[in-house]
């Protein structure tokens, strides 16, 4: 089995030596993603909804990259510096994934990098 890196410049380049996503055996494995802007490449507001809103932008469009749409995740793993935070970012969250919403675990962590508030990995499904 061969692995496919995927890049696209609709999402932040990747910040250190990994890629933003990887195809292999018919998964897409979406790297974290931190709400950075990709026009800007500037950190969103440090506000739970707008982050959470922008991680999922980017994952979205990975996606798109390769003719796929949030549908097409199976699984996420949400890691926050606050899981008191948890509820708002559930309101976001869930107004991206309407129907049959994929797996998930989420975490609260100690830090993330460039002191984002969210981070957020995926796995779909090509």
């Amino acid at each position: 089995m061969r692995k496919k890196i995927i890049s696209t410049d609709s999402a932040p380049k990747a910040i250190g030596p990994y890629s933003q996503a990887v195809l292999a055996g018919g998964f897409v494995f979406i790297s974290g993603q931190l709400p950075i802007d990709p026009e800007t490449k500037e950190m969103v507001e440090r506000d739970i909804k707008k982050q959470t809103a922008m991680v999922l932008k980017n994952i979205r469009n990975i996606l798109e990259s390769l003719n796929l749409d949030l549908s097409d995740i199976v699984k996420t793993t949400v890691f926050m510096t606050d899981l008191g935070q948890f509820s708002k970012m559930n309101e976001i969250y869930a107004s991206f994934f309407k129907k049959d919403p994929p797996a998930r675990a989420a975490f609260e962590v100690k830090s993330l990098p460039k002191n984002s508030l969210i981070e957020i990995e995926a796995i779909a499904a090509k």
